[in-house]
């Protein structure tokens, strides 16, 4: 590219990944295999490359990579995806999730506070302002690249994702990313936050915690053009996170609940995102009456009222809305009623000793039921992903005002 004659290379550098790595991205020297064989006489017709050159940009690419990767699959040939401004500039990391991108405005410990107003117009100024700092610093007119190297056998590299954008463009692909999938995350009792989850993430929502690594690697891969290209998410992705979040595990040990709710959350930005045009509220919408948010409200307006019953007692199991929540999600108007049944002895304790609550819960309880359409609530077929979002938002909802009642902060 320089114009000027030089040592043509004979061997091009490896260990681009790390220092045990033997891939290449640039060979031309086997002579008893396919790499040039039946399209050329020799190598140095296959690849013609100077020895400067090559040198150059591999160094280059390494630093890179050793700067600001993002590294996924087996650790001993991981997939790598590196972005960069070609001048040098800063840019957005397009493979974190919104907190670890642009942080909170809340303490770490406690997370955000998600309990007055809108919480999706407090994300989305805060965004903007975030995405308002790069462009300060970012021209419309710099160059930003995204590159992705995989390799399938040990001993050569492929470049399996290449784009180069505009400033402009990318950071506008970056906010679409964090608007379109934001919703409240739950990702343990220090981390609460508001945003989308990372493509990482998103891959253990959808295939569970213990996904190996090839499949990790994949489902990083098909992420990238929606990132990059702003495409929708393959809803095989958002029906296998859906079904994650539905087959809610037992709350014992912690870690597996903290384990669910991060699902639970992530199911929910995928649900969200990939529903855009219903456009979907992160706060409880009173007025969606379709059916299957109505019945993921039920769902968490039960296991409020025995949650509570359970408290009361003293007693620590699941509720009965809990243990059957999978099955709901399949047979809903039949499940619904053996909810239902269960809740009477839980019912008669609290009518007794939280006499207001019970009133409360049962009257939100008929409300809901009265917003069905004639005969959607005898509908016995499986419901879709937006029954996690009634139920999420309905949940947050009742913890949000049991919460302001007590005079405590809850999520």
């Amino acid at each position: 590219m320089s114009g000027c004659e030089g040592v043509l290379a004979e061997q091009h550098p490896a260990k681009l990944r790390s220092g045990a790595d033997k891939a290449k991205l640039v060979s031309s020297n086997d002579k008893s295999g396919f790499t040039f064989r039946g399209r050329f006489l020799d190598a140095d017709q296959a690849a013609g490359v100077g020895y400067e050159v090559t040198q150059k940009a591999h160094n280059a690419l390494r630093w890179l990579i050793n700067r600001q990767r993002h590294r996924s699959g087996d650790p001993r040939a991981p997939q790598i995806v590196v972005a960069w401004a070609v001048a040098g500039k800063e840019i957005p990391d397009p493979f974190k999730n919104s907190f670890e991108l642009f942080g909170l405005e809340a303490s770490a410990g406690k997370g955000e506070s998600l309990e007055v107003g809108d919480v999706g117009q407090a994300f989305a100024h805060r965004l903007n302002r975030a995405i308002r700092g790069y462009r300060a610093n970012l021209g419309p007119t710099d160059d930003i690249v995204v590159l992705a190297l995989d390799s399938a056998t040990p001993g050569r590299m492929a470049i399996s994702f290449y784009r180069e954008l505009k400033g402009s463009e990318f950071l506008d692909r970056v906010q679409e990313w964090h608007e379109r999938y934001a919703w409240p995350q739950n990702f343990g009792k220090d981390l609460r936050f508001v945003g989308s989850p990372a493509p990482a993430e998103i891959a253990e929502a959808a295939y569970g915690r213990r996904v190996d690594d090839k499949q990790r690697k994949s489902t990083v891969e098909r992420l990238l053009p929606c990132i990059v290209d702003a495409r929708p998410i393959p809803f095989d992705l958002v029906a296998s996170a859906v079904r994650h979040a539905s087959n809610r595990p037992s709350s014992r040990p912690a870690s597996v609940h903290w384990q669910w709710e991060k699902c639970l959350g992530i199911a929910c930005s995928l649900v969200k995102g990939h529903y855009v045009d219903r456009s979907y509220q992160m706060n409880l919408e009173s007025e969606r009456n379709t059916r299957d948010y109505l019945y993921g409200r039920l769902l968490a307006i039960a296991e409020e009222i025995e949650g509570r019953a359970l408290y009361v007692a003293g007693e620590k199991r699941d509720t009965t809305a809990a243990r059957y929540m999978q099955r709901f999600a399949e047979r809903p108007y039949s499940t619904w009623r053996s909810i239902e049944l269960a809740l009477c002895p839980y019912k008669t304790r609290l009518r007794t000793s939280r006499g207001p609550f019970l009133y409360n819960m049962e009257k939100r309880l008929d409300d809901v039921v009265a917003c069905f359409a004639e005969n959607e609530f005898k509908d016995d077929g499986p419901l879709s992903g937006e029954f996690l979002l009634g139920y999420h938002c309905e949940r947050r909802d009742l913890h949000r005002r049991a919460a302001k009642a007590n005079g405590t902060h809850s999520d």
